[in-house]
């Protein structure tokens, strides 16, 4: 079973091996969003790629197995501490639609950990691996209020859960009111939102789920001033449908 305790022993323990090699970032809030600008980010440019990291993984890596076919990795490069990657073990795409398994093996990981899971269904929605994987994280929400208000200024479907095991259904109804397109998931154990993509990018910087929570993150000065400049929402908007 994956609990916070183990999570936290993991962390040690990659820490210690030098396996994991968290971003240091500044945080900055920006118009209520928390906007993290990278001080460091040379280890993970300079380091050599895996074909298939999230598969291929490095041992200190392992948290734990989550059922039969799931396991749970440290983030190697995180910026939240405690990110966890919930990878699925059949070689499977990471635009692949989310199946029942996916969520069985998430619903088992919330069930201790009252945190935020996100999904970047493809490159497009801010996903770096090709590999299918769940993320899970204790992150800031600071666009909670207007998520669960049905407020956020660009098309997106959202839906309370009756429950952990309610997921996989309300996945599916929000699914089938989407338009086609690469999409971010974000779930907490008492809602579920669907933003649809448009493009990865503003400008430079790419946005992931976590734009969706209020959370972005800049590589340098010129994306900071960059999100300082057009705004956070604007910046959201820019990658999202109308």
């Amino acid at each position: 079973m994956v609990t916070e305790s183990v999570v936290r022993t993991a962390v040690a323990r990659a820490l210690a091996s030098g396996a994991l090699q968290p971003i240091a970032t500044q945080t900055e809030v920006i118009e209520g969003f928390v906007v993290r600008a990278a001080s460091t980010i040379a280890a993970k440019a300079a380091a050599p790629q895996r074909a298939d990291p999230l598969g291929d993984y490095e041992p200190d890596l392992f948290v734990g197995d989550v059922g039969s076919a799931h396991y749970a990795l440290l983030n190697k490069y995180p910026v939240v501490s405690n990110h966890l990657l919930i990878v699925t073990r059949r070689l499977a795409a990471q635009e692949e639609l989310l199946d029942a398994g996916d969520f069985r093996a998430l619903a088992a990981l919330m069930a201790e950990l009252d945190w935020l899971a996100f999904y970047n269904a493809g490159r497009d929605a801010g996903a770096s691996q090709a590999r299918k994987h769940l993320q899970l994280a204790p992150a800031a929400m600071p666009l909670e209020p207007l998520i669960t208000r049905g407020a956020l200024p660009f098309r997106h479907g959202y839906a309370p859960l009756a429950g952990l095991d309610d997921m996989y259904r309300v996945y599916g109804e929000l699914i089938a009111q989407s338009p086609a397109a690469p999409y971010n998931l974000l779930a907490t154990r008492r809602w579920m939102l669907v933003v649809p993509r448009r493009q990865e990018r503003y400008e430079t910087i790419s946005v992931n789920a976590l734009g969706f929570a209020g959370s972005l993150f800049v590589r340098n000065s010129t994306e900071l001033e960059a999100v300082r400049r057009a705004g956070p929402v604007n910046v959201l908007r820019a990658v999202t449908l109308e």
